[in-house]
């Protein structure tokens, strides 16, 4: 007899690790649990990391990428994906591989390059494979002002200079874009989301004194990917993702957590597990 009467929305994270709790995969199953989603989990790399900084990186083999993804898709298939750190173009290739059998499957893809403390986390080929391989099938990619800059080959310095870059990502091949505008030397954080229909969409909220910030990209990607898989459209799960993201950091902001960059609040208000009812 089987008792299975709901289940819960789901989201798979495939990313890198970071044993200090605030970003990657940790941070992003902390968003997803939060946020009233279960969480499941491919793991992309070993970077060997603090708050203060990456000390080195563990690739992990793609085979082993691809059977960790062909292993929960096919027991616990996901409402939706996020995709996080993706360091070579063979495991660019591997994911693609296996998400784009699955082309109503919503996928988040925040374009990991450098990390809060400047690290560069990217090798440079794999840049060309993120662009023409994993840009095609994300419904949204994420890009903070340092990625962003490489993937527009420009300086972006003001919003004006973010509406000009974010045109030139959506040109490489994105379904939509946003843009996010943390390290703008500006009172206000201003994000800027370039929908599939060529409008844009304009985020300002305010900036608070804190280094607090470790993982703000790895949480607000996975936060989008919990709206989208509670099945909201993809405006408003961009919007509630942003306004989730600044909770955090504000509740987080005053909090001694290590030396360096510290996390952000995930669980400022925890939701209880959102329970689907099973269709019999």
């Amino acid at each position: 007899m089987n008792f299975k009467k709901y289940t819960y929305p789901s989201v798979l994270t495939i990313a890198g690790f970071d044993g200090s709790g605030g970003a990657g995969i940790q941070a992003d199953m902390k968003t997803i649990s939060a946020l009233g989603c279960y969480a499941t989990s491919v793991l992309t790399a070993l970077p060997v990391q603090n708050t203060t900084g990456v000390k080195s990186i563990f690739g992990i083999p793609e085979e082993v990428v691809g059977e960790q993804i062909e292993t929960i898709l096919e027991d616990i298939f996901p409402n939706a994906v996020k995709i996080g750190m993706v360091h070579t173009s063979a495991l660019v290739k591997t994911i693609v591989e296996y998400l784009s059998r699955y082309p109503e499957l919503p996928v988040v893809f925040d374009p990991v390059m450098v990390a809060t403390s400047g690290d560069k986390l990217i090798q440079d080929e794999t840049i060309q494979a993120i662009v023409s391989q994993l840009f095609p099938i994300a419904n949204v990619v994420t890009p903070n002002l340092d990625e962003a800059e490489i993937l527009a080959n420009m300086k972006i310095e003001t919003v004006d200079e973010m509406k000009i870059a974010g045109k030139e990502i959506m040109k490489l091949g994105c379904q939509s874009v946003l843009l996010k505008g943390g390290h703008l030397k500006s009172e206000k954080l201003t994000s800027l989301y370039f929908l599939p229909d060529g409008s844009v969409e304009s985020f300002e909220f305010p900036k608070y004194e804190t280094n607090n910030t470790h993982g703000s990209g790895c949480t607000l990607s996975s936060a989008i990917a919990s709206y989208l898989a509670q099945g909201k459209a993809l405006l408003e799960a961009v919007s509630l993702g942003q306004e989730y993201i600044h909770q955090a950091i504000y509740h987080g902001k005053d909090v001694a957590i290590g030396k360096g960059n510290g996390p952000v609040n995930h669980f400022f208000n925890p939701q209880k597990l959102i329970k689907n009812e099973m269709d019999r």
